[in-house]
């Protein structure tokens, strides 16, 4: 009988410590902020509570912590997720200034096919480097193919080469990446066959990857590339990404909504499409993309050679009329010089006004022999205005569209003329496409920069601001949230974002960076 009294001691004992107890203690806690969850619903006022690498507490928050940040006037958004980029050179960069400040906490590398070869080698590099932000990647088709073939080659590959490509893909997944990905216009995958395609997507579908493609066409036979995304994710069973989702070319204008009509009736099959877009109306890619793929295939020397025989140079210029006029373009006064290592001057200018400079007239012949001199000269890469608001804006407004830059990581001290979608992308929507002409609502538009892409990509725990998931929270101004970046002066930082978690540490603290590197490699889960 003894027992009792001991008892009724415990009990009366953990009552008081429940009354009494001194606040809640944190590692990090956000006040006053008006809370976008992710998931598109309604903003609403309350606090965000972070132990170690976890969100633990969000609303009605009590407690202290030992960093505490007033966020009053501002919305608390899960860090943007950006499953477009380039950004293999990630490791050099590892502050990645350019995306946190523009509230991007997750990235996904190796898309339109290119990758670092080895996924686990390239995890390992940022690792030692530290790195800012999450980094994941897909592993890049064009990669694999060049390795297996060891060229360029127009042609199926053998049974063995092909074995040896299954073989690439397969330790890339088990290493961690989060899918394929093709890039259909660039070499040597544009020698590649649907079969080829599918055979290498069935070996990322066993171990849950996505297919992300820059397709054969994204002009007027992107009815025919479509048909190629969707037999890929249908025979492999596997889910589809349709990169960066546009019409290029006047011909293409005005057909977004046949577009979306497509991949909508696939969704209605069973099909798991989504697809990703930027916020400009132009794209970037290698200037190569103005040559024939057969012309260059055998690098500048080889072209060289062809552009002597007045033969195969009268086939070139025929091949490149036939791809201008399909587009719709009447000259190359679209295409913009971005960076062209041999001659750096250049970089800024239209093809038309580099050929007038350098040939003294800008008539479309002299255009075309400028292309070419670059392409015999190394080549470089171009910003390309070919692609209509309207489009743009349909493209956005559908639910399945992410936001994604194609861009990469950028130091802000560079000097060419490349596109600003690196540094502008994600404050572009907000200001642009939400604050000032409402294409999208802000919950919805930070639903696609977050819930949507994790998701899609399955990065578990993330793109959520929810009790148990990873602290990547980002704080910005809706009001001042701005892209100062331009086409002609691109190299500029996204303004109105003051602070980015990244794992519970802040990488960017009122609007400076802290030098914490609390990001790193990203791998998905196993199957």
């Amino acid at each position: 009988m003894k027992i009792l009294p001991y008892f009724l001691l415990l009990v009366v004992c953990g009552m008081v410590f429940f009354f009494f107890r001194g606040p809640e203690h944190y590692d990090l806690l956000i006040r006053n902020a008006r809370i976008a969850d992710g998931t598109g619903a309604p903003l609403v006022k309350g606090s965000i509570a972070v132990r170690g690498d976890r969100i633990v507490a969000v609303g009605d928050v009590k407690g202290a912590a030992e960093i505490e940040i007033d966020a009053r006037g501002t919305v608390a958004a899960p860090g943007f997720i950006d499953v477009h980029t380039h950004s293999e050179a990630i490791p050099e960069l590892p502050d990645a200034e350019n995306f946190v400040r523009m509230g991007v906490t997750t990235i996904v590398s190796g898309n339109c096919g290119t990758s670092e070869p080895l996924v686990s080698a390239f995890f390992d590099k940022i690792k030692a480097a530290g790195c800012a932000i999450n980094v994941a990647t897909l592993i890049g088709h064009n990669t694999v193919r060049r390795r297996a073939m060891h060229g360029y080659y127009d042609r199926p590959p053998t049974p063995d080469e092909l074995q040896e490509m299954k073989a690439f893909v397969e330790q890339g997944m088990k290493d961690g990446a989060v899918g394929l990905s093709t890039g259909l216009i660039y070499l040597p995958g544009a020698f590649a066959s649907s079969d080829e395609i599918v055979e290498l997507a069935k070996v990322a579908s066993a171990y849950g990857g996505i297919y992300a493609s820059h397709m054969r066409a994204e002009n007027v036979k992107i009815y025919d590339a479509l048909d190629e995304l969707l037999r890929v994710a249908r025979e492999a069973n596997i889910p589809a990404e349709v990169s960066h989702i546009k019409l290029t070319g006047p011909s293409a204008w005005g057909q977004a909504d046949k577009v979306l009509a497509v991949l909508d009736k696939a969704r209605a099959e069973g099909l798991r499409i989504t697809q990703d877009a930027y916020s400009y109306t132009a794209s970037s890619t290698g200037l190569s993309q103005l040559v024939p793929d057969d012309a260059r295939a055998n690098g500048a020397k080889a072209l060289r050679a062809s552009l002597r025989d007045p033969k195969k140079k009268a086939e070139i210029l025929a091949a490149m009329k036939e791809m201008r006029e399909r587009q719709g373009h009447r000259d190359y006064a679209y295409a913009v010089i971005a960076r062209y290592p041999a001659e750096p001057s250049l970089n800024g200018m239209s093809i038309a006004e580099a050929a007038k400079l350098k040939r003294g007239s800008d008539s479309l012949e002299d255009q075309i022999e400028m292309v070419l001199d670059i392409q015999c000269r190394g080549g470089g890469t171009g910003v390309f205005h070919g692609i209509n608001e309207a489009d743009l804006q349909r493209f956005l407004q559908h639910p399945d569209t992410m936001i994604a830059s194609d861009g990469g990581p950028r130091s802000g001290e560079a000097t060419d003329a490349s596109h600003p979608r690196s540094y502008g992308n994600n404050a572009r929507v907000l200001a642009r496409y939400v604050r000032e002409l409402k294409t999208l609502t802000l919950p919805d538009a930070i639903r696609r920069m977050t819930s949507l892409p994790a998701k899609t990509f399955r990065l578990q725990n993330r793109g959520t601001l929810t009790p148990g998931a990873f602290a990547d929270i980002v704080l910005f101004d809706p009001a001042k949230v701005n892209d100062p970046s331009t086409f002609k002066d691109p190299h500029h930082f996204a303004e109105g974002f003051s602070d980015v978690i990244v794992n519970g540490r802040p990488v960017l603290r009122a609007g400076s960076l802290t030098g914490i590197r609390s990001g790193g490699p990203l791998r998905a889960p196993s199957r």
